[in-house]
């Protein structure tokens, strides 16, 4: 009798070697998250911090693409989404290296001794707007709660002299984060310009910005090739974390 697989649980996103529960969570794991995690540089940074974590999504990808036995700080203010972290790195490989804090980044960082090496966000990104459906969701998903110039003072704070700060954002908007990362002194150094095809135009930028300044590595990444398939690019980014890859 052929053995039957084991089917996946309904409320999160199963990975090669981590599930993230996202269900009380505002913002749930989508592929900007997993580009951002799957890109962000993790060759010698020693410790981590990762802005408003949510579901612990991109603190559980750099755990596994980094050395052993770096420490990730994860910080989150919304209580729901804090605590559902927790369980998700409770639950992986990588417990004790991971460490959920709840509360608000601006107070959080101004207490912190140490500095990071790598500074990782997924922002909010839309202006305040229509409102949601639950307070939850609209600090998720607006920048009201934490501006981009916020943000970038928060980890000028935090970050070690050759470390860097990576997040993702929508092209307008990450157009908006250089400028004003540029007004505070950071320096543009990683780019990649994402767009869905190669006719199309790119419609999110990840980006990496330093207090050191050198030479910017910039390039594009095509998500799906002419017959729909997902590119050699974006499988060798992301391969070791899809299922299906």
């Amino acid at each position: 009798m052929p053995l039957q697989k084991k089917p996946l649980p309904r409320n999160g996103f199963t990975f090669k070697q981590f599930f993230v529960a996202h269900d009380r969570c505002a913002m749930k794991v989508g592929t900007d998250g997993i580009l951002l995690g799957a890109w962000a540089p993790v060759t010698h940074p020693r410790r981590i911090l990762d802005i408003g974590t949510g579901s612990g999504l991109l603190a559980l990808m750099l755990a596994q693409r980094a050395q052993p036995g770096v420490q990730i700080d994860a910080v989150e203010l919304d209580a729901s989404a804090a605590q559902q972290a927790r369980e998700n790195v409770a639950a992986s490989p990588w417990a004790g290296q991971i460490h959920i804090h709840e509360d608000d980044i601006d107070h959080w960082s101004r207490q912190q001794q140490s500095r990071y090496d790598l500074i990782i966000s997924n922002p909010p990104y839309y202006e305040p707007g229509v409102a949601c459906a639950t307070d939850a969701r609209e600090m998720a998903r607006y920048t009201g709660s934490l501006d981009y110039a916020a943000l970038l003072r928060c980890a000028a704070r935090n970050i070690t002299e050759e470390g860097f700060f990576c997040v993702v954002l929508p092209q307008l908007q990450g157009e908006q984060f250089i400028a004003l990362a540029c007004e505070q002194g950071w320096h543009l150094r990683l780019r990649t310009d994402v767009c869905e095809m190669e006719e199309r135009p790119s419609h999110r930028v990840l980006l990496g910005v330093s207090p050191a300044g050198g030479e910017c590595f910039h390039d594009r990444l095509v998500i799906r090739g002419p017959n729909q398939q997902y590119s050699p690019e974006f499988c060798a980014l992301t391969g070791g974390f899809y299922l299906f890859m």
